[in-house]
């Protein structure tokens, strides 16, 4: 939300440099994320001054050219070449010095310099005022009034502003501050805190008064638990022309593009005391009758953007006899607003529902000011009051009578709330004690209203405006943000209490896993929960019927929960390699989402993505691309780390891999990995290989050691090492020859493994040949020839009788 100081001063006259201010309104709890200048001509005319034109001849070398001498005001008059055809002598011009800095139409800078034009020397520039930023004219000079006297700056002739601008960070509790009059209000409140006494000053509406009864527009609220109040009043007699500089500066200040004076002066209201408000053209209305109700589901409505927009049965529509006007509280009708050619006006100032409000502009996708305001609570006590100050408004700006009374409906009046506050209760969540006075002070400072005091507290109301302070602990907080949370002393003691925690908690364990992914190479990403429902359509593992959808989804791209991890994941990915990042490592804990019947579950995970080469390319490393095994390491180290071990091998059960394996403990799933099918991977645009391994991390928490550290003693007796070179079927896996061998002999063999794999023409069809090696120890003794042969005999009879193997 962006503040304009100068826009504050009107409010309350405090001489505060705006950097000072920013600190105090941060402090206040309207965090100010940046101050901006801002000014009506850029560069502020700095450089322009009165230039008294002596003398003017034709230039000797260009027929379009003057030579011209002209007065400063510094003594030393300075020849200037013109190329405007009005330049005369005797004129009172703008001149830009040697030195200025002017801008383009665009806003780029270009520097006043000397030089010479045709052969004569030119010292400096007499402008139009398309080159100071004053109109939009090139047809010639500007010609200044006769009695003024050269060398005047140019800034103090013209209304130019120099303001600053703040980007205030506001929360959405902080309805009454999305304003000007609100934000002073705070302003005021820290300056008294400080010492500083100042009223705040409001616009005055003491003048209005009604002209004529000519053009009454009556009014029925249908629907009054959505429109708890509506005033309005019609204004004849308007003329609508562009806004006077000073309107048009306000806005262009806050970033707003002015418009026309109707249009601009409730622009200008809204941001000045925080009451949306809008104009129609009362000549467009049909039977000179509103009704705020609501429509059938399916009406069409076009409004300001020119969009047809059809109407649900819950919006609010402001409407005449036969049509409907504009989106309560949200975006006005395209054929209903003033044009330059409205000389009548109905002035609309209500109260609606805020959610009411936030339903319709969130199922229409829109966000305007109005339904900014709206949205987060407006103070309904305002409603009548900014309606009058815009009237007059309109009525010395654009002219016109006010010709009816205004129409005030608000059946059921709001009451204030009532708090009983306890000073107890302020010292014991503040930690110190607050004089009563001091408190009394910033009390009747935020405008809350002291009923009366007793030994143990105050009794309050709280004024309309404040909408979100209900409980005492509301006011305690604005009694604390304005009494400044610097001033509350920090003790020499701290007290806290440390809750014994299982080093197996799930944060911890997801420490130790990812700390030990970074180490490898691994990043991290934390990817958004909310995805597409298209991706059902590529894998059969995603059900439709399961989905998790989203009431009001920001756009269909993020309309449901995801069911996998695995789509987010290659978004990432496809991000990446579109960008050159090719080789990726990437890991995610997240959740899954899924609905049964009308049951909600998720379900936590770890996913592992690898893609490209294993390591980067360097001029005395080969590298080599990632592949399955690459991943299954990773898998397993993972596991191992975990104290997860004797699991059962599955081939997948999923269409989301073309080849992969999932881990058993029993019968509960603890990972899947392998091949990202092809088929999915073309859908998200990646053309190289991905691996994926997903966790069931539910079952790994479940199935974590928690016997602590294990160890034992290193061996006093040597290691034995033996090789076999088998002939087998294709079929045979090492993982079954691994288990058979440490199931026939579970007393001496220690560790299996695969060193070579040979296939090809000089092997019989179907048949493969395994080179493995056998480590046999003793922890008692040193082995003998005797016991090794008698184990690898044992070993090769074991493989001989299940698997059908031969010595090679």
């Amino acid at each position: 939300m962006k503040i304009s100081y100068n826009w504050l001063k009107q409010f309350i006259n405090t001489d505060l440099p705006s950097d000072k201010a920013g600190e105090l309104l941060t402090d206040l709890g309207l965090e100010v994320e940046g101050i901006e200048s801002f000014e009506t001509v850029k560069g502020g005319l700095k450089g322009i001054v009165v230039g008294h034109v002596l003398e003017c001849e034709q230039h000797p070398n260009a027929d379009r050219l003057k030579l011209t001498k002209v007065d400063l005001g510094n003594g030393e008059p300075v020849q200037i070449v013109c190329g405007a055809p009005n330049v005369d002598k005797g004129q009172k011009v703008p001149v830009a010095t040697v030195g200025t800095t002017l801008y383009d139409a665009s806003g780029e800078p270009w520097q006043i310099k000397k030089g010479k034009i045709r052969g004569e020397v030119s010292m400096g520039m007499i402008c139009a005022e398309d080159e100071l930023g004053l109109g939009e004219s090139h047809d010639g000079i500007m010609v200044l009034d006769q009695a003024l006297e050269p060398g005047t700056p140019c800034a103090d002739i013209f209304e130019i502003e120099n303001d600053q601008v703040f980007e205030i960070g506001l929360t959405p509790n902080r309805a009454d501050a999305m304003s000007h009059y609100g934000v002073a209000r705070d302003l005021r409140a820290g300056l008294l805190q400080q010492g500083t006494h100042m009223e705040l000053i409001t616009p005055s509406v003491s003048s209005f008064h009604v002209d004529n009864r000519t053009l009454r527009i009556d009014v029925d609220v249908k629907d009054k638990e959505l429109c708890p109040r509506y005033c309005g009043v019609t204004i004849s007699g308007v003329k609508v022309t562009e806004s006077p500089d000073w309107l048009k500066n306000r806005l262009l200040a806050i970033g707003i593009a002015p418009k026309n004076n109707v249009v601009d002066i409730t622009n200008y209201v809204l941001h000045e005391l925080g009451q949306p408000l809008h104009a129609f053209d009362a000549v467009k209305i049909e039977g000179n009758k509103i009704e705020v109700k609501t429509l059938k589901a399916g009406t069409k409505f076009v409004t300001l953007d020119e969009v047809e927009r059809e109407l649900s049965e819950d919006d609010l529509m402001i409407c005449d006899q036969s049509k409907p006007l504009c989106i309560a509280g949200v975006f006005g009708g395209l054929h209903s607003g003033v044009t330059e050619n409205t000389t009548q006006v109905f002035l609309e100032s209500a109260y609606f529902d805020p959610v009411s409000v936030r339903k319709t502009a969130k199922r229409h996708g829109l966000n305007t000011d109005a339904s900014f305001r709206f949205e987060r609570g407006i103070d309904i006590n305002t409603t009548k009051y900014a309606l009058m100050r815009a009237a007059l408004m309109i009525k010395d700006i654009a002219g016109g009578h006010i010709s009816s009374d205004v129409e005030d409906i608000y059946p059921v009046k709001f009451e204030d709330f009532q708090v009983f506050l306890t000073f107890e209760k302020i010292y014991s969540l503040i930690g110190q004690e607050i004089p009563t006075e001091t408190i009394k002070s910033i009390l009747t400072s935020l405008e809350i209203k002291i009923n009366n005091v007793t030994e143990t507290g105050i009794g309050l109301t709280i004024p309309s405006y404040r909408v979100d302070v209900q409980r005492e602990v509301d006011v305690i907080e604005e009694i604390l943000r304005v009494y400044g949370y610097n001033n509350i002393h920090s003790t020499q003691k701290f007290n806290a209490s440390v809750a014994p925690t299982s080093r197996f908690e799930d944060h911890k364990v997801s420490d130790v896993i990812g700390n030990l992914l970074a180490s490898q190479g691994y990043y991290e990403i934390l990817a958004n929960s909310l995805t597409t429902p298209k991706y059902t359509e590529l894998t059969d593992t995603l059900n439709k019927e399961q989905q998790v959808k989203i009431i009001n989804p920001l756009s269909n791209e993020l309309s449901v929960l995801r069911q996998s991890m695995l789509f987010s994941g290659l978004e990432a990915l496809s991000y990446n390699i579109n960008r050159k990042n090719d080789n990726l490592q990437l890991f995610e804990f997240g959740k899954t989402y899924f609905r049964f019947n009308d049951k909600r579950e998720e379900f936590k995970h770890l996913t592992l993505l690898v893609t490209g080469d294993r390591h980067p390319e360097t001029w005395n490393t080969k590298s080599g691309p990632t592949d399955f095994f690459y991943l299954k390491g990773t898998v397993e180290g993972l596991l191992e780390r975990l104290g997860i071990n004797n699991l059962k091998v599955k081939p997948v059960n999923s269409d989301i891999y073309s080849e992969g394996l999932t881990y058993f403990a029993g019968k509960i799933p603890v990972v899947s990995f392998g091949l990202v099918a092809r088929k999915i991977t073309k859908a998200m645009d990646i053309k190289q290989p991905v691996f994926y391994a997903d966790f069931n991390w539910d079952n790994v928490l479940m199935l974590i050691n928690k016997k602590g550290v294990q160890f034992r003693e290193i061996p006093k007796f040597p290691e034995v090492r033996r090789d076999l070179a088998l002939l087998l079927d294709e079929a045979t896996t090492f993982g079954e020859l691994h288990q058979t061998a440490m199931q026939a002999e579970k007393k001496l063999l220690k560790a299996v493994n695969l060193f070579d794999v040979y296939q090809g023409n000089t092997l019989p069809e179907g048949k493969k040949s395994y080179a493995l090696s056998f480590t046999l120890a003793d922890d008692q003794k040193t082995l003998t020839d005797k016991q090794i042969d008698k184990v690898m005999k044992k070993l090769q009879n074991s493989f001989e009788k299940q698997f059908g193997a031969t010595l090679r």
